[in-house]
């Protein structure tokens, strides 16, 4: 049995950012169903095919929080919400979710989706914030 996040790996599809233990990538239309997706919203994933935060190997632990935090400071959102669920795809993947100023508190976490005026968007509009993110993570001086 193949691995959705593994085989996305190897074609590289929504990868922003990495190193050789973990990738920083978008969440993409088209693992959605094929229809917008919440802007912002990425995952940071190892390399190795690896179940769940206990499987972990100390140094991609340590790369797992290193993407995670400079993800998050790259979204420049007013908090990022992170999470790791697991229940559909056996490879780990931690989320990072922007909530955005102007937010209205009622649609904060858990219910940022369900906001009428969320940033959502296709593959340009992602494609367009993922060129951005990149620029910030240069800026920053982190390695992709």
């Amino acid at each position: 049995m193949g691995c959705f996040i593994c085989d996305k790996h190897r074609a590289g599809d929504g990868v922003i950012a990495g190193d050789e233990l973990m990738v920083l990538a978008h969440v993409l239309p088209d693992a959605s169903g094929g229809g917008p997706v919440y802007l912002g919203h990425l995952i940071v994933e190892p390399r190795r095919h690896v179940e769940g935060l206990a499987d972990l190997t100390p140094g991609e632990a340590a790369a797992l929080g290193q993407w995670s935090a400079r993800g998050a400071k790259a979204l420049e959102a007013e908090h990022v919400y992170s999470s790791v669920v697991g229940h559909r795809v056996d490879h780990l993947h931690l989320h990072l979710v922007p909530r955005y100023p102007g937010t209205p508190r009622e649609y904060w976490w858990p219910n940022l989706d369900d906001w009428p005026a969320a940033k959502r968007g296709g593959n340009a509009e992602v494609t367009r914030l993922v060129g951005e993110i990149r620029a910030r993570l240069d800026a920053q001086g982190t390695d992709r």
